[in-house]
């Protein structure tokens, strides 16, 4: 009996040096940080928008999780095989890529790479054991600005322009105008209607400029954008124009605080944490796309001192409202 239990002792021991993680010659162990993980961005991370707020994402999970992760930026679309399947070669372990753009190259390297899982974030589109997107739901967070545009417009004449009209771009614009001219008529602006374009770039910073000049010179007196850079040509069109803005993605507040009156922060440091771990705990399954929005707490507003109180605490409650799941969003959609 003894000598069971002495043998059983030596093969816990043993077990338990399998399992516990490995010591490295430099001290530190094995596991997040031993991970060889990638961001794809398709912008520069100073863009104050999608691509910066990926990139604090990045960071957040280095800081918090140990992980090393490494990120390229301003990868253009002829480029996106070639970068996954680089970075797969190479024997990473997570390819993360920061925009629906990706779907399509990620899930078609994806299936030549199945010790690599590509994740796309904000991707709709998983089509393999490997392919694994996160996606926020955006509409959710075009909704809060919706609440926040629909009291502050000084006549309810919103423009919006989005990107690329993908079906995820036309269900979050959807919402921001069915929303905010809700409102707006509800304060008895009677007129109120939104107008919608689409740039079709990402990053034509001057196209944003004269796409906004030009729905101001048609009577937009209130200005919605989710296209990263050309936003930002957007809000100079918008500050010179003294019209009203309501940001998107990032705090753009800081970019024009006279201009940019409010803005939905897209809190990327919890999502990301919240896909990495994920990912380390092996619940990042493939063949599924992984949803967070309101009730996740990722979309924060931020407001200037031209957002009174009393419409902070509505907006509020209509996000509180949207948590209880008492907003049907489907019924928003143009084209479910």
């Amino acid at each position: 009996m003894k000598r069971n239990l002495a043998v059983c002792a030596v093969l816990c021991a043993v077990l338990a040096l399998a399992c516990s993680p490995k010591k490295q010659a430099d001290g530190g162990t094995t596991g997040a940080q031993a991970l060889k993980i990638v961001l794809i961005l398709p912008g520069p991370v100073n863009d104050q928008s999608w691509n910066a707020i990926n990139y604090a994402g990045l960071e957040k999970c280095n800081a918090t999780l140990g992980t090393k992760m490494e990120y390229v930026e301003n990868v253009q679309a002829p480029d996106y095989e070639s970068t996954f399947r680089n970075y797969a070669e190479r024997g990473y372990d997570l390819i993360m890529a920061a925009g629906t753009q990706f779907d399509e190259a990620a899930n078609k390297v994806a299936a030549n790479y199945p010790n690599s899982v590509f994740c796309v974030v904000n991707g709709m589109v998983a089509q393999g054991d490997n392919v694994a997107p996160i996606f926020p739901r955006e509409y959710e967070a075009s909704y809060v600005a919706a609440l926040i545009a629909g009291e502050v417009s000084p006549g309810g004449q919103f423009a919006t322009i989005g990107g690329f009209p993908n079906n995820a771009m036309e269900k979050l614009l959807d919402v921001y105008e069915k929303v905010s001219v809700q409102i707006a008529k509800d304060r008895g602006l009677s007129r109120a209607r939104a107008v919608r374009a689409y740039a079709n770039s990402w990053d034509d910073v001057s196209l944003g400029k004269q796409m906004a000049e030009t729905m101001i010179g048609n009577g937009a007196d209130t200005l919605f954008v989710y296209a990263n850079q050309v936003g930002l040509g957007s809000i100079q069109a918008a500050r010179e124009k003294h019209i009203t803005f309501i940001g998107f993605s990032g705090d753009q507040t800081t970019i024009a605080p006279d201009t940019v009156v409010a803005s939905v922060l897209f809190d990327f440091e919890t999502f990301y944490v919240w896909a990495v771990e994920a990912f380390i705990n092996g619940t990042l399954n493939g063949n599924t796309v992984h949803e967070a929005g309101i009730k996740e707490n990722i979309f924060v507003p931020v407001y200037t001192q031209a957002v009174s109180q009393e419409i902070q605490d509505r907006v509020a409650a209509g996000i509180a409202k949207a948590a209880a799941g008492e907003v049907d969003f489907s019924s928003m959609f143009v084209n479910p």
